[in-house]
């Protein structure tokens, strides 16, 4: 029979990620507090935007550090796969809020072309180099970890948006250092805001897709059904859903037909294997019996059937 215990599902944040979060708050928490000052003091509109966007940041990283310790709570009967969704949520707010800093920061790059605002050069140049550094060890810390979590990349993504903003603040310090034209700055700042645009709705369109349970990009509908067919004895398959539970869990549910149920251990392990070469690691198939010369119908309420769960360990 079936396993009908709760599914063991590997995935979501790793401690270790968590410990590299704390330290990327503290020293994030630290500089938004020097580009803050440094922004206000030399009248540098990319420092202050910087400084907003890091403010975002300890509210971000905050927020991952929370749902990552919620995450990693056990499934009960309430909650059968857990809390591993609190990360794509978390992730989903973190690009929601990337998207509305970009947006003010177009806006105030945008009036401050309009009305020229003095800056102070030298002041920005060493705050931003400051600023740059301090991103730079912060991104060196949370580099590997975000490949495998939703909501660490959040955060790595806030982070890398700190370290161009840092750069930009640096080369707008340096040309007006030299030239005394103040444009550069606000004009900077908008290329910054455009680059944090764009991450951020790669970041909004991926965490969307988990929570309406697409088809993850990495799988094709077809190739899982050319597999499955492929499986010795099944002749039929039909009812096929794949989606993401989390950051590195996808989990897929079917219908096998075939011939007879008395080799269903076989065909089962035999799809687990199909589906585990292309990275779905928690699979549900039901059997049902037939030749699979006729259409199988979607209700297969009145035919004898199996269900069975496969979960690799």
């Amino acid at each position: 029979m079936g396993d009908c215990s709760h599914a063991s599902i590997a995935g979501g944040p790793a401690r270790g990620a968590s410990r590299r979060l704390r330290y990327v708050l503290a020293l994030t928490t630290a500089f938004m507090l020097v580009e803050a000052a440094g922004g206000w003091l030399s009248g540098s509109l990319a420092l202050l935007a910087d400084a907003g966007h890091m403010l975002t940041d300890v509210g971000a990283l905050g927020l991952s550090l929370l749902t990552a310790s919620i995450a990693r709570r056990p499934a009960d009967d309430r909650k059968t796969y857990g809390y591993l969704r609190w990360e794509i949520l978390a992730a989903l707010v973190n690009g929601a809020a990337l998207i509305v800093i970009a947006g003010w920061v177009v806006y105030e790059a945008v009036h401050r072309l309009g009305q020229p605002h003095p800056v102070a050069g030298g002041l920005l140049l060493g705050v931003a180099a400051a600023g740059a550094l301090a991103n730079a060890v912060a991104l060196r810390l949370l580099h590997g970890a975000h490949e495998h979590s939703l909501n660490t990349r959040g955060a790595y993504l806030h982070v890398m948006a700190d370290l161009l903003g840092s750069v930009a603040a640096v080369g707008a310090g340096v040309v007006i250092l030299l030239t005394g034209w103040t444009p550069i700055d606000p004009i900077l700042s908008v290329l910054l805001a455009l680059l944090i645009l764009a991450g951020a709705w790669r970041l909004v369109r991926e965490s969307t897709d988990i929570l309406l349970e697409a088809v993850p990009r990495t799988v094709s509908m077809p190739d899982v059904q050319e597999r499955m067919l492929a499986v010795d004895g099944v002749r039929a398959v039909h009812d096929l859903h794949v989606w993401t539970v989390t950051s590195g869990v996808i989990a897929m549910s079917g219908h096998a037909v075939v011939p007879a149920l008395g080799d269903h251990p076989a065909v089962l392990d035999g799809i687990r294997r199909a589906m585990g070469t292309l990275g779905i690691g928690h699979v549900t198939i039901q059997l049902e019996v037939g030749d699979g010369c006729e259409p199988v119908e979607t209700d297969a309420s009145h035919a004898p059937s199996h269900a069975g769960h496969s979960h690799p360990h």
